[in-house]
C-alpha cells in the first residue's frame, strides 16, 4: 500500500505554500488558478517551499493582474542577480478572467487574495480568490463552531 502524502505537499511531491489567515480572515466567494511569472532563482525558492502569502494581495492595473508583497526568500546558490523579496509579480490569466475580477473586486467589500501557491506540471501556480472581509462578530461564532465540533469528536472517540 502506498504512503499517503504529507500534509502540504501535492500528490508529485512538491510542496505547497498555504496561506492559513485567508479562511480565518476572509469568506472566500470564488477561487481562480492563475500561472507566476517567477524568474530562475525564485523558482527554485519556491520548490523548496521558501515563501510567504500572509501579507500578499492582488491588484488589476489596465489589463494585467499582479500580485502585491508575495515574499519570497532569495535562493542561497543563485548568482549574483538577486531579485527583490517583495517586488510585483505578474499572474498569467486570461483576459476574460481579468475583467471579471476586476468588475467583481470593485464590488463593495471584496478583495483578491492569494490563498495557495503550488506546482502544477513543472509551472507554479497561484491560487487566488475573490473574498469579502469577516467581522469580529463572524471570526467569534466561526470559532465558537469549530470548539464545539471538536468537543463532539474527542467525546465520540472517548478520548478526554
Amino acid at each position: 500500500m502506498a504512503k499517503k502524502p504529507k500534509q502540504g505537499t501535492s500528490p508529485d511531491g512538491q510542496r505547497q505554500i498555504f496561506n492559513r489567515r485567508a479562511r480565518f480572515d476572509y469568506r472566500l466567494v470564488e477561487t481562480y488558478e492563475a500561472g507566476l511569472a517567477l524568474v530562475g532563482s525564485e523558482v527554485k525558492s519556491v520548490f523548496l517551499g521558501r515563501a510567504n502569502l500572509s501579507d500578499a494581495y492582488c491588484r488589476i492595473s489596465g489589463t494585467e493582474a499582479f500580485v502585491v508583497n508575495l515574499d519570497i526568500e532569495p535562493y542561497e546558490n543563485a548568482g549574483p542577480y538577486q531579485p527583490e523579496r517583495r517586488r510585483e509579480r505578474k499572474l498569467l490569466l486570461h483576459r476574460k478572467e481579468i475583467d471579471v475580477l476586476e468588475r467583481r473586486s470593485k464590488e463593495k467589500g471584496l478583495s483578491i487574495i492569494p490563498t495557495r501557491l503550488y506546482f502544477r506540471n513543472g509551472k507554479a501556480k497561484l491560487e487566488i480568490a475573490l473574498a469579502q472581509g469577516k467581522a469580529a462578530y463572524d471570526k467569534r461564532t466561526q470559532i465558537a463552531k469549530d470548539e464545539a465540533r471538536r468537543e463532539l469528536e474527542r467525546a465520540r472517540s472517548g478520548k478526554f
